[in-house]
């Protein structure tokens, strides 16, 4: 039997939903963590008089963390299991974030974003492979998906509190000590099926999930270097793939969304309505997120991905061309849209494309490269905002960005969808 087959047969529906409720909380305080400052920033910048490039190195910080983060998620996970791995990264995000509310200059902000942005890179991925470790093949996309849809629930939540608080902007990062009150349960959660039968066979595997075993399960092989499995002829395709994928939506996302106030607001909005804009395009995250949750089943993997993709692409091209606030807000909220559905599949389509040994490093290795776009995004709005660049010409390299990683997908894509994994 193998290992997808008995946590189908033993892990009762009713445990996967409580599992995903669970690392959709933890999701929604990475979420928060990282979105508050595309509200924070801009009181930031005017509380102390910072330059636009001084703003930027701030957000830069937060994903310079999250390299960091996601470059050592998969050795941990894959090293102590991902329910430790769990617990460290979930405690190191609530901690530092909440910190940063106490923080007296640029440069001690600077060192606490970078902090938090080592948990924010780490619990992601973490919490990602635990999820689809745990969870049958039939439910499997859906639930990844619905997971990173809780990305949308947290930056929602944190936007609205924002607004209702600002220019107060310290409080944002205080309501982050709230996270302590979720520690206990990540405490009491089992390890992953998958991972006990890796490391402790077939006892350990009863052990987690509470049961006596009579079938044989195939034990996962044993990999002694990840990294070089998932750069090896096996996987090497589907590395690059996905590699380009995370690179792609994270450089869109982080290049809007950390400067989408100011962005409206050198198109002629208002501050104050600026900062709600950006609030109703974390809103319209929340539909890209559960339509990509139906369409992963239906159209599969491959093809969802890159719909995605391409419409996020469109989406920056209207954008880009319409003038009145009503059009902007609707272009923005359509992109959000589809570009939040992105996440969504990347996320799932990840884990899926390697076997239990090598997931951990698979999925860690992502993130690496969408943290290298999350350092590299905000110095890029900055930048085109400084040389007095359009807008319309930021936009244009985005969507071309966009709509060139959905052909990449649809030519060199595997689909994954009903395949069992190892």
């Amino acid at each position: 039997m193998r290992i997808d087959e008995a946590v189908e047969k033993y892990v009762s529906k009713g445990f996967q939903r409580k599992l995903l409720i669970l690392t959709s909380i933890a999701w929604m305080f990475d979420a928060a963590g990282v979105m508050l400052l595309s509200f924070v920033l801009p009181f930031v910048i005017k509380d102390w008089n910072l330059s636009p490039t001084q703003g930027a190195t701030i957000a830069s910080s937060t994903f310079m963390g999250m390299l960091l983060g996601a470059l050592s998620v998969g050795f941990v996970a894959d090293l102590v299991g991902r329910k430790t791995s769990n617990l460290f990264f979930f405690m190191i995000t609530v901690t530092f974030t909440f910190l940063s509310g106490f923080s007296k200059s640029a440069s001690a902000l600077m060192i606490l974003r970078f902090l938090s942005g080592f948990g924010y890179g780490g619990l992601m991925p973490s919490f990602n492979a635990y999820l689809s470790e745990f969870t049958s093949i039939s439910l499997r996309g859906r639930y990844l998906v619905l997971l990173e849809a809780s990305w949308a629930v947290g930056s929602i939540l944190i936007g609205l509190f924002a607004v209702l608080v600002l220019p107060d902007w310290r409080w944002i990062f205080w309501i982050f000590g709230t996270g302590y009150i979720f520690t206990p349960v990540l405490l009491l959660i089992p390890e992953t099926p998958r991972y006990a039968l890796l490391r402790g066979g077939k006892k350990a595997l009863e052990k987690v999930l509470g049961v006596k075993i009579e079938e044989n399960i195939e034990a996962p092989k044993k990999v002694k270097v990840p990294l070089f499995s998932i750069l090896g002829k096996e996987h090497l395709k589907d590395t690059i793939v996905i590699w380009i994928s995370w690179f792609a939506v994270s450089f869109i996302y982080y290049a809007l969304f950390t400067w989408a106030p100011r962005i409206f607001s050198s198109q002629g909005v208002d501050v104050i309505t600026s900062t709600w804009f950006t609030f109703y395009m974390m809103v319209a995250q929340l539909p890209g997120y559960l339509s990509a949750a139906y369409f992963i089943d239906k159209w599969g993997r491959k093809p969802s991905l890159a719909v995605y993709f391409i419409g996020t692409g469109l989406a920056a091209l209207l954008w880009a061309n319409v003038q009145s606030g009503t059009s902007l807000l609707v272009s923005a909220m359509i992109l959000s849209f589809f570009c939040l559905g992105v996440w969504g599949l990347v996320y799932a389509y990840t884990p899926e494309l390697y076997p239990t040994p090598i997931r951990g490093t698979g999925n860690g290795t992502a993130g690496v490269w969408a943290r290298i776009a999350g350092v590299i995004a905000p110095y890029y709005t900055s930048f085109m905002m400084e040389k007095g660049k359009s807008i319309t010409e930021t936009l244009a390299w985005i969507s071309a960005i966009a709509i060139l990683t959905g052909i990449i997908i649809l030519t060199f894509g595997r689909e994954t969808k009903g395949k069992y994994i190892d």
